[in-house]
């Protein structure tokens, strides 16, 4: 029977495990000095080698030979233990035993000596999904366990596990594989399998795998139905796009070429690539370029490695780190949106339209990318008016305009500081050139052409004395406008019958009580008077003034506004004595 090469090639012995050093070291020793502690706590993510570790140091402390610290592999414990035949050696997975019936049930069996080893031991896989009743029936017996026991408990969400556990147990963290030791492993596995691998899939396969050794002998056992695993071959196999293709998509984002980014992706469609894994392989470009654009010294150590070098510095000197930033959150918002979507292709659209497009988002991040834009392109002078991609065409001009790049280049040049004439005097008006008529105009004398008339017969007018304007009389104020009258009671009455319908259970009891509530129309001013507390603090609502002025002008007919006013106490109406006597649940104090 075929057997995963995961599990064929899971280590057993502590030498066998790869990039945990600093942990199987330390465990070799205590084994070796017979120094151990009673609980111990392995940290790390998935397929860092968390679980191997805890079976082989369950082997070690009841090998019968240890060789160096490491099981000897050979003897009756360390087969039993590996075959599962000896019941001393317990491994629970929480996810599913997360109960308190289950620890309860553990502890009692605990208790009991080993019967075919020397050591007890419990190793509890995903130590975090126990309950909380459950962590309190675990503590008592890691605090105080008996000297034949060992718990071993594995987790991947530390901050779940509450620290009175935590303070109980010995901690080890398990770090992610370097991907170029990841990456020798894996041919080494496929050379002892018999695979013809390249290197660059091997370092493809240990990238993908993010430091987990699990994962990467997965994906090669994948991988292995092909006659010769190269980079195309894991590209297939896991459907994705690819480094070339990713670029390729990526400069078309950057040139803001919609058309041809929808394209190559509807290709990579067609291909049978993810929508979901290709929006995933832009944001680990994406974030590369950020690195090398944010730390351009050290950033070469933080990428992944999946592209070459120089094309992600000439990407990063493109792109500002806002545009970057911007970028992936967009890619990120698409990522989520598109796990729960009815169409993941869709939304993958969606997300290279907003990425061409620097117009469709209008959130702070992307402003603050176009003002950064902006502000690079002033500072090297290439600033230009003109929209960018994904922004409508701009209008057709007219024959007869003239476009407004050409005539600012077709102006005269501005004189320097030293030539402008600001403190030169105004040159003397020009004498307006005369017609030749309007000269001989000036030597005719209009006297010839005039009747001669007696100068007696011309009447001589007295002069007149100067008048002053008389003032004008002044206008008495116009009489202001005399105030809306009141509506008849009658309108205020209607008004309670019909608004009880419309409000809250618990305020319907106020309309029509007038020492809680009253109201008064003026024109189109309806002004309510609340009693001044918690009445006038339910009243005083958008809402319900609302519903007052929509069903004052259901009875006027008119548009009416409402405002509302605390009720002056000394307006208030109180009862008679002899009104409250008519209420059979009313006693006067001091009167039969």
């Amino acid at each position: 029977m075929y057997q995963a090469l995961y599990r064929k090639w899971r280590p057993q012995t502590f030498d066998d495990v790869i990039g945990q050093q600093h942990i199987t070291e330390t465990l070799k020793n205590q084994v070796r000095s017979s120094r151990l502690s009673h609980a111990y706590i392995f940290i790390g993510t998935r397929g860092t080698g968390k679980t191997t570790c805890a079976r082989i140091l369950a082997r070690a402390v009841n090998c019968e030979h240890p060789v160096d610290g490491n099981p000897c592999g050979t003897c009756a414990a360390c087969r039993g233990i590996a075959d599962g035949s000896i019941l001393d050696v317990v491994e629970l997975d929480a996810a599913s035993n997360n109960g308190v019936d289950n620890v309860r049930a553990l502890r009692e069996e605990a208790v009991f000596s080993p019967a075919a080893v020397k050591k007890r031991v419990y190793i509890i896989d995903e130590v975090h999904m126990l309950s909380a009743s459950a962590f309190n029936a675990l503590l008592k017996i890691i605090e105080e366990p008996p000297e034949h026991l060992i718990f071993i408990l594995a987790t991947t969400e530390l901050q779940k596990v509450p620290a009175t556990i935590l303070s109980r147990c010995q901690r080890h963290s398990f770090r992610r594989i370097d991907t170029a030791e990841l990456a020798a492993y894996v041919e080494h596995v496929a050379n002892a399998e018999h695979f013809a691998i390249t290197h660059e899939a091997a370092e493809l396969i240990a990238r993908l795998a993010e430091g987990g050794v699990r994962d990467a002998l997965s994906l090669l056992d994948q991988c292995s139905a092909h006659e010769k695993i190269d980079v195309d071959a894991v590209y297939t196999t896991m459907g994705l796009a690819g480094k070339r293709r990713i670029e390729e998509l990526f400069d078309r984002i950057i040139d803001h070429d919609t058309e041809s980014a929808l394209k190559s992706f509807s290709k990579m469609w067609m291909d049978g690539k993810d929508p979901i894994g290709t929006l995933g392989e832009l944001f680990t470009l994406m974030r590369d370029v950020l690195m090398l654009r944010v730390a351009p010294k050290g950033g070469a150590e933080l990428i992944s490695g999946g592209h070459e070098i120089a094309l992600l510095r000439r990407y990063a000197a493109r792109l500002t780190s806002e545009e970057l930033t911007a970028g992936m959150g967009t890619l990120q918002d698409a990522l989520v949106a598109a796990k729960s979507a009815r169409s993941p292709r869709t939304s993958a659209e969606l997300c290279l339209v907003t990425l061409c497009s620097s117009l469709l988002k209008q959130d702070m991040p992307d402003f603050n990318a176009r003002l950064s834009r902006i502000e690079e392109e002033l500072a090297a002078g290439t600033f230009s008016l003109a929209p960018r991609g994904g922004s409508p065409a701009s209008a057709p001009r007219e024959a007869d305009e003239e476009p407004f790049e050409e005539s600012v280049k077709e102006r005269p040049p501005l004189p320097e500081d030293d030539d402008l004439p600001w403190d030169e005097e105004p040159p003397a008006p020009a004498t307006p050139q005369r017609a030749p008529w309007e000269d001989e105009a000036d030597e005719l004398d209009p006297a010839q052409f005039a009747e001669p008339q007696p100068e007696d017969e011309l009447p001589k007018r007295a002069p007149q004395p100067e008048r002053k304007p008389e003032p004008l009389p002044a206008r008495e104020p116009a009489d202001p406008a005399p105030p809306a009258a009141a509506e008849s009671p009658a309108f205020w009455g209607e008004l309670c019958r019909k608004i009880g319908a419309r409000l809250p259970a618990d305020m319907r009891i106020y309309p029509g009580d007038d020492s809680k509530l009253r109201g008064e129309l003026r024109g189109n001013v309806l002004t309510l008077e609340a009693e001044g507390g918690f009445v006038y603090n339910r009243f005083n609502r958008a809402e319900i003034l609302q519903r007052f002025s929509d069903c004052a002008a259901e009875i006027t007919g008119r548009s009416v506004n409402t405002i509302l006013k605390v009720l002056d106490p000394a307006r208030r109406e109180t009862r008679s004595l002899d009104e409250l006597k008519k209420f059979p649940e009313t006693h006067v104090i001091g009167q039969s």
